[in-house]
């Protein structure tokens, strides 16, 4: 069978991996190490449960003589183990055939996620940093490296702006769903006479881009160096330790703050940039991709949303799903399990369905082609 013929391809490829990572020439390149764990690694999901497959099809092949025999009692023994074994090995033939089909390049990389404050004013702000923490919360929930790239605080407690990096296996399927216009609905601390307002806030998902992936030219670059605002001490507030890239191509402009260093600042803007052109890139070459960020979020109008939020009924609504979820609390709290599990569910009524992203994206296109 074809997917038998490829599975041993690639086992083959792994018994070289193992070689090239006992290879002392390997071992002395550092970047070339990783990238052959990296592989090692990844073929290693597909190979046990293939070395697996095999071993149960000999088992089969052995047990034909005893079903051939004459001791009853050898023959029943016989046929139960085989009917286990067959059972086995079709679970094991689902789960290779799966395996087979190559996967999204994006799910491997890094991700970055943007929040920013839409229609609301400070309400809005507030709502964003909610989210901002919803977001830190989750990736820490299940264990996923979070840096925090870029930030602009409001005096409130809400944020203009957060930029957070994540670095986690299955980051990617899980937090794509989550771009786009996230809407509120509640009376907010600063109203007096105790009206509902409803606000937005916007969610960009971009894959993180490695340096070999994007060349950025120096001489492309307008650098700046400026005093950081907000909390931070002395020294954040009295030294030119911020910096400011204008990507003059582009005209992306990313700029960061967080750090006490201006050399480490330089590094996670730079990082930024690197993501935000990649994405770019992405977005020329795929149709589904449409215009990057941008088409991503929207406009951020209160009409143009994704989910409410809504605090007096203390329920979430995605409505892509048309489903509501309760208990706002543990909601913005990280609990948003069940929703990514649904929003990574194809409807049965739609079979092998393309992805709500891809969907979503497609609408988004066609959205832009009518407002040509």
């Amino acid at each position: 069978m074809e997917w038998q013929r490829h599975l041993k391809q690639l086992e083959s490829r792994y018994l070289e991996l193992e070689q090239l990572l006992a290879s002392p020439e390997v071992l002395a390149q550092s970047d070339r190490y990783r990238e052959v764990v990296r592989e090692h690694t990844a073929l290693r999901e597909l190979i046990v449960p293939w070395h697996e497959y095999q071993r149960i099809e000999r088992d089969l092949h052995n047990l034909e003589d005893l079903l051939k025999g004459s001791d009853q009692g050898f023959k029943e023994l016989a046929a139960a183990e085989r009917d286990e074994l067959l059972n086995r090995r079709s679970e094991l033939e689902t789960a290779l055939r799966q395996g087979l089909i190559p996967k999204d390049p994006r799910e491997e990389k890094p991700l970055i996620i943007e929040i920013r404050a839409g229609t609301g004013g400070d309400e809005a702000a507030l709502f964003a940093g909610e989210l901002f923490r919803m977001y830190l919360r989750f990736c820490e929930r299940q264990g996923w490296a979070t840096e925090v790239l870029s930030q602009h605080p409001t005096g409130l407690g809400g944020f203009k702006e957060a930029v957070v990096s994540v670095k986690g296996k299955g980051g990617w399927s899980a937090l794509r769903h989550e771009a786009g216009v996230h809407r509120v609905q509640r009376v907010p601390v600063t109203e007096a006479g105790g009206r509902i307002h409803t606000s937005t806030a916007t969610v960009a998902v971009l894959p993180e881009a490695d340096e070999v992936e994007v060349h950025i030219d120096p001489a492309d670059l307008k650098i700046d160096t400026f005093r950081s605002s907000g909390a931070g001490g002395q020294h954040v507030n009295k030294t030119e330790s911020a910096v400011r890239i204008t990507h003059l191509p582009t005209g992306i402009v990313v700029t960061c703050q967080d750090e006490r260093s201006q050399l480490k600042n330089r590094a996670k803007a730079l990082k930024y940039l690197r993501a935000k052109l990649h994405q770019q890139a992405l977005a020329r070459q795929q149709e589904e991709l449409t215009e990057g960020r941008r088409r991503q979020v929207g406009g951020g109008e209160r009409s143009e949303k994704i989910r409410t939020y809504n605090f007096p009924q203390d329920r979430m609504t995605d409505h892509r799903l048309g489903r509501s979820f309760h208990n706002l609390k543990a909601i913005l709290d990280g609990e948003i399990g069940p929703l990514i599990e649904a929003l990574n569910t194809p409807p049965p009524s739609l079979g092998a369905c393309p992805s709500m992203a891809f969907m979503a994206n497609r609408r988004l296109l066609r959205r832009a082609k009518e407002g040509e």
